[in-house]
């Protein structure tokens, strides 16, 4: 059988990436433009900013790609490319590259939802087996999708208002940190005591979440301090909100293999870079007797590596655009 090489173009957000990758399960070559140095002066990306270094980065990180590949174009057999969702303006700049090399070379121009793209990061680490329940958590996402073959996606439950990665940013904004303030908050929580008492987000029976109260009342609870002259100590604050939102993930998540009787799960997006989210992942499926998997570091942010992997599933599952395809800043994952 011939073996099939996808590019994947990202530019959903801040980060220009080009890739190209084997049978949807072996990555070639990687380029990935980073732009945190020049939002961190702003505390979080600005969309302007961000799409005009996308016009600028995507030509070279393309051309750099194909370079490291040792490729040319003619070996390439589709282009996969992230329409959506993100911000409107990055993701114009990527889907129009991708059509200018699908309309050049007449190669097939295959769209990729963004979180496909996060969820398919794991197929490079190994083969995906189903039924499976995907728990995508990033900047933007927090679901539970539940798949019952490849590009099958039924979404069971997701947040009702912040997005987990969102909140931890914003939690991080409060103390102080340097944007991106995730990781940190991650970090500071791992050598602190949870001695901040926290709501729970929303205790209820769905696959639902919520995490703007969780964030609200450590803003209430860091203002409430500061007025009263009291030091907040950042360490102590972060294990004592990492710990409930970790919670609240962990207590969804079991509901849903539970219910369903799913004994295969993968964590997706950024926050699966998160080390409590992944000690407590792998309590829980030990005590379940679930596989589980988790995508390396350079995986789990945004990367073309990713879209290109879902990009040949897609293909495999008859999917693609022609020169009319345009970008989404939102769209339902189906």
């Amino acid at each position: 059988m011939k073996d099939t090489y996808i590019l994947g173009i990202e530019s959903s957000c801040d980060e220009t990436s080009c890739s190209i990758v084997k049978n949807g399960c072996e990555e070639i070559a990687t380029i990935i433009s980073s732009q945190i140095d020049i939002h961190k002066d702003y505390g979080g990306v600005v969309p302007e900013i961000a799409s005009r270094n996308h016009v600028k980065n995507v030509t070279f990180v393309i051309e750099e790609c194909l370079e490291k590949a040792k490729m040319s174009m003619d070996e390439i057999d589709a282009i996969a490319i992230t329409y959506g969702p993100g911000l409107i303006g990055s993701l114009l700049v990527g889907v129009e590259a991708a059509k200018t090399l699908s309309f050049i070379y007449d190669k097939p121009l295959i769209p990729v939802h963004h979180i496909a793209g996060h969820i398919y990061a794991n197929s490079l680490v190994k083969e995906m087996k189903f039924p499976l329940l995907a728990l995508v958590v990033s900047g933007g996402h927090t679901e539970l999708i539940k798949m019952d073959k490849h590009y099958s996606f039924n979404k069971l439950g997701g947040t009702l208002d912040d997005a987990i990665g969102e909140c931890y940013d914003k939690v991080a904004r409060v103390i102080n940190l340097e944007y991106p303030g995730g990781p940190k908050v991650d970090k500071l929580a791992h050598i602190g005591k949870c001695s901040y008492k926290l709501p729970v987000p929303l205790k209820d029976d769905s696959y639902n979440f919520s995490f703007s109260g969780l964030k609200s009342a450590v803003i209430n609870l860091v203002h409430n301090e500061e007025q009263r002259g009291n030091p907040i100590i950042k360490e102590d604050l972060a294990a004592s909100f990492q710990k409930v939102a970790i919670s609240e993930i962990i207590n969804k998540t079991k509901k849903a293999l539970e219910e369903g009787n799913i004994k295969n799960l993968i964590v997706a997006g950024g926050v699966a870079a998160n080390q409590g989210l992944r000690e407590e992942v792998e309590k829980m499926c030990s005590e379940l007797n679930v596989e589980y998997t988790f995508p390396p570091m350079k995986y789990c942010t945004d990367n073309a590596a990713m879209i290109a992997a879902a990009g040949y599933f897609a293909m495999l599952d008859n999917r693609s655009a022609d020169l009319s395809l345009n970008s989404k800043s939102t769209d339902k994952l189906q």
